[in-house]
Formats: structure tokens, sequence, C-alpha cells
């Protein structure tokens, strides 16, 4: 990933450009699965847009951190564009009759609510890295391997929705017994 991020450094794209790029190619496969019709090329072009997505998603992070570009507020539009993206994705497979709408809304909730319970566990200062089952890598894995398999058998998006509801509401009773844990730790220590 270095190469790839020293190749799009000196392109001149910073982390925030390379951040709206995921956006703007999460934005376009969510498109392609609302209008994919169940047609598998239409699904395979959706998928390559979503890792590519995914692809960014990564490459922002390790341009900024090759080349000391961090900063607050990068860390802010990159958490918050990933929440878009998010929420576009799992808005086209639903529009796209992909999956259940119930079970899509469940998955899209659950994600979103993962990310707040971080951020809201994190402005308590307490640690929440590597925290549940199914972090935002975790997710788009599990969404990338029922795309690729819904390209042979359509069920495949629907199941790994119900899935990824599943275990995105996990990830979020486990952060939250985490949290609750730690206060009261905190509450109890001989330093309170």
């Amino acid at each position: 990933m270095t190469l790839e991020a020293k190749a799009a450094h000196k392109i001149g794209l910073t982390p925030n450009i390379v951040s709206l790029i995921g956006l703007i190619l999460a934005m376009l496969s969510a498109f392609t699965f609302a209008v994919s019709q169940s047609q598998p090329l239409w699904i395979i072009l959706a998928t390559i847009l979503f890792f590519a997505s995914g692809f960014c998603d990564v490459l922002d992070g390790v341009i900024a951190r090759i080349y000391q570009q961090t900063s607050i507020f990068g860390g802010f539009l990159d958490s918050l564009l990933d929440r878009y993206a998010d929420a576009a994705v799992y808005a086209g497979l639903i529009v796209g009759g992909l999956c259940s709408p119930i079970w899509g809304l469940a998955s899209l909730v659950g994600s979103v609510m993962v990310s707040y319970s971080r951020a809201r566990a994190e402005a308590a200062d307490i640690k929440m890295e590597s925290i549940g089952i199914a972090e935002r890598a975790e997710r788009m894995l599990i969404l990338g391997v029922a795309s690729i398999a819904a390209v042979f058998w359509i069920e495949a998006l629907n199941y790994g929705i119900i899935l990824l509801a599943i275990l995105s509401n996990f990830t979020v009773l486990q952060r939250v017994i985490h949290v609750y844990s730690t206060l009261k730790k905190k509450s109890n220590s001989p330093e309170n």
C-alpha cells in the first residue's frame, strides 16, 4: 500500500481528496446496485466500484501517515464521508431490490451505530479500537463477498445483508458492554 500511497501523493492527491474520491466511488456503486435489476454484469461493476471505494478508505490513511498530513479535521472528514458511503451502498441495495428492506435498514442502522458508539466512547476517553466483531473493514469484506457470490446466486446478497444486520448490531452491544465495564472499573478504582 506504500507504493500506491507514494504514487497518489506524487500526482498531487491529498488524504482528503482520496476520501472524496472514495465517497464518489461508493455513490457510483450504490447507483449501480440500485439499477442493476439483478443482472450479473451490473452487480460485478457495483462490486468493483465498492472495493475501489474501500481501497480509497485505506489509501487516505496511508498517505496521511507517510506524509505527516494527519489532522483532526481530516480524521473527522474521513469518518463522516465513510458514513455517507455506507448509507449510500445500503440504500442502493435496498432500492435495487437486492435485499429485504427490513434487513437492509437493520444493516444500515447497525453500521451507523457501530461508528457512533465508537465516537461517543472515544469522546469519553475510552479506547474502542478492535472492540467488536464487525468493524468497517469486516463489514465491507462481508458485503463484498456476498456481492461476488450474488453474481452466481442473487440471494447471496440478501443473506449477506442479514448477516451484516446481526453482526453490526451485535458489535454495538459489545461496545456498550465494553464502555459500561470500563466506566465501572474507573468509578471503582482507588483514584476516584
